[in-house]
């Protein structure tokens, strides 16, 4: 059996902008991960308010289809068998969303939560789930697409790292 997950991870970044209705989803998430990686490395409550933005945003987007009109007879919700693992993923972006955008605006985090505070890298994630949270035709998930986006994950990481490195350290 072969496997392409270069194949499978260009078609997790370029599906969203395939399709006109989630462009405004996508962007700002690149916009967040652009402007998370120029920030410090650091915890800050401004990154978390970032992230928080980010997260309720992808979330958001991610719920949409489920409320958006259909056409007469169809089904409002199809209950198939990748339901619960989408609804999980959105819930959870959802609720670390939200804790990271009090704790960044309330300049406090919970107890153990000032992991709130380093994700910098975490649009990354958001940007590689969006066209399979956003139920984009084709795009379920699949062991070949999970494992692609691992495998892409720290060379990605690397590239924005040293890439931006002389824009971050800019005074």
């Amino acid at each position: 059996m072969s496997h392409n997950y270069l194949a499978a991870f260009v078609e997790l970044i370029e599906t969203p902008f395939q399709h006109v209705e989630t462009i405004w989803g996508i962007v700002p998430l690149y916009s967040g991960l652009l402007l998370n990686e120029m920030t410090s490395g650091r915890a800050s409550f401004r990154t978390a308010i970032q992230t928080g933005f980010s997260f309720l945003w992808a979330g958001a987007q991610w719920l949409y289809p489920y409320f958006r009109a259909r056409p007469a007879g169809a089904p409002r919700l199809e209950l198939d068998a990748m339901l619960p693992i989408n609804l999980a993923v959105t819930f959870l972006v959802i609720g670390l969303g939200a804790a990271a955008l009090v704790s960044g605006i309330r300049k406090k985090y919970p107890k153990y939560g000032s992991f709130l505070g380093y994700t910098r890298f975490s649009n990354y994630f958001m940007i590689v789930l969006f066209p399979i949270q956003a139920h984009l035709p084709g795009m379920n998930w699949t062991w070949d697409r999970l494992i692609a986006i691992a495998l892409f994950a720290v060379p990605i990481w690397l590239v924005l790292h040293f890439g931006l490195m002389p824009i971050r350290n800019r005074k």
